[in-house]
């Protein structure tokens, strides 16, 4: 029983591709007659209206028959159900099986890789994993750069000759004296 739960899910997903490319763009009334009017989509509302009245010839009109099957609706194209997160308490309330997780903009590099550690220890799906990776090589590169930085000045101040201090008496060696 459980099987069928995952993939008819797989299955809707591929009927929904199927759909989506025979579905056509939906254009607004007379967008293509006039510059002032953009081809967003507004339903046509008139009485006389050729569009809604769906007379042959015309463009077609949006419709409950181009939607994709209700089980594959509101899913990810791998067939997750998306979660948005913003921090790493939200990735413990994700269920691994059936949803993947889409790391917010506005979360930084530190809590992002925060996220990331959960994420991997529940084998959760990251779907913006490619930022995250790019933050990560980047984080290391800095560590990377920085560890560098520090050999050569240690190699510098190995080199440099050690100059031979001189001995100055002080006011409290002049006096023992």
């Amino acid at each position: 029983m459980t099987e069928r739960k995952t993939t008819a899910p797989q299955k809707a997903l591929r009927i929904r591709e199927r759909a989506k490319k025979k579905k056509p763009e939906f254009a607004r009334h007379e967008s293509w007659r006039y510059a002032r009017l953009k081809e967003n989509w507004r339903r046509p509302r008139g009485l006389d209206n050729k569009m809604r009245r769906k007379i042959k010839g015309w463009p077609p009109t949006v419709s409950a028959g181009y939607r994709g099957p209700k089980v594959a609706r509101g899913l990810h194209p791998s067939g997750y159900k998306e979660v948005l997160v913003y921090n790493a308490e939200e990735v413990k309330k994700v269920d691994p099986k059936t949803e993947a997780i889409r790391i917010a903009h506005a979360v930084g590099k530190r809590k992002r890789m925060r996220i990331l550690i959960k994420a991997r220890k529940k084998k959760i799906v990251i779907l913006n994993f490619r930022q995250v990776k790019e933050a990560a090589e980047e984080e290391e590169e800095k560590k990377e750069e920085i560890e560098e930085e520090k050999e050569r000045e240690a190699v510098e101040e190995e080199k440099k000759p050690k100059k031979a201090r001189k001995r100055t008496k002080t006011k409290k060696g002049a006096e023992k004296q």
